[in-house]
């Protein structure tokens, strides 16, 4: 059985560029009679067939750039679309953007609809299901037709591509420091279940923390959420069967959740009770009590992203071996009104 080639193989082979070998097979005059036939046999004998992922590619620019995101509800995201889009628009781009609701389906229905022609290249934190699955074909198949893809936030190290993200794990190692600093010794961790990127990387941090201080870590201290509409039963259970003296809540939902079931419980924050967020959105600055956070600058995230992307879509040549980046990201703790010294 003959391997399955893509058009950056055929591209190598033959000692042509990607957009040489996309015009050929659509027959462009562009290209020479020698140049077409030999695109056009090498294809046919390797049985190439083009998917409905795009083939418009190096030869026919959009200008605009593909965003997927895993939600809307969160306000970090809200914020990286931000800087995506501000320095795509100073770049002469603009942007599209599409939720997977954490659905791999979605997820993979909204590539391959942006990339029939539509867009240039894509900036994407992967959903839920995605990670769950382990499943990143669809991604590899746009990389694969020439397509430049930056990932942010939840990324996989399965794909090669441009990256940017912060160190959630020492982000998370900081925060539950941070706590131990104050004098806390029981602190509880609410965070995502484990195939999340970003919260079994701030688990990580959170149970070194506790680890380097000879702090037991008990795992009934850690409440493991799949989604938000799911997650006031735990930690209630949480807040009244084990009582900590600290939370460290791995996004700001989680944070102001665990704070509003602890007021219903007549638990003072932060008198009898310290919380510590994730992201430095709307809900941490004007809760009430407002909310001590990690800042991750998602208007920042966005924006090196966006210049990633714009640097790709702007290279002259194909790179024989793509250099691809993995940019992190500063944070930083951003003290409030949730967490008191004992």
């Amino acid at each position: 059985m003959k391997r399955k080639v893509t058009l950056k193989q055929i591209a190598k082979e033959l000692d042509v560029s990607i957009s040489t070998v996309s015009k050929a097979l659509r027959n462009s005059p562009e290209i020479g009679e020698d140049t077409k036939q030999k695109v056009q046999a090498f294809a046919k004998f390797y049985n190439y067939k083009p998917n409905n992922i795009a083939l418009s590619l190096k030869n026919k620019k959009t200008k605009t750039i593909g965003i997927i995101i895993p939600e809307i509800v969160h306000h970090f995201f809200a914020t990286v679309i931000s800087g995506i889009e501000q320095v795509a628009n100073e770049n002469g781009y603009n942007v599209i953007v599409c939720l997977s609701n954490e659905s791999f389906d979605k997820e993979v229905i909204n590539m391959e609809i942006l990339a029939n022609g539509s867009t240039d290249g894509f900036i994407m934190s992967l959903s839920k299901e995605t990670q769950q699955k382990k499943d990143f074909h669809h991604i590899q198949e746009v990389i694969n037709q020439g397509m430049p893809v930056v990932m942010f936030d939840r990324i996989t190290n399965d794909v090669l591509c441009d990256k940017v993200i912060i160190d959630d794990q020492l982000a998370a190692y900081e925060a539950v420091d941070f706590l131990v600093a104050k004098g806390f010794k029981n602190i509880a961790l609410v965070t995502t279940v484990d195939y999340v990127s970003v919260g079994r990387l701030r688990t990580d941090g959170y149970i070194n923390a506790l680890n380097d201080h000879d702090i037991p870590v008990h795992e009934d201290m850690i409440v493991k959420i799949e989604d938000i509409e799911g997650c006031a039963s735990k930690i209630e259970a949480l807040l009244k069967d084990k009582r900590p003296d600290a939370i460290f809540a791995v996004n700001e939902l989680f944070a102001v959740t665990s704070i509003k079931l602890a007021a219903k419980m007549g638990i003072k924050i932060p008198e009898e009770l310290s919380v510590i967020g994730f992201t430095d959105g709307i809900i941490s600055q004007f809760s009430s009590p407002s909310i001590t956070t990690v800042s991750q600058n998602g208007i920042y995230m966005g924006g090196r992203a966006a210049k990633m992307l714009i640097e790709r879509l702007e290279m002259e040549e194909e790179e024989e071996n793509e250099q691809y980046r993995t940019e992190l990201i500063e944070t930083h703790l951003v003290e409030r009104e949730s967490t008191s010294t004992m």
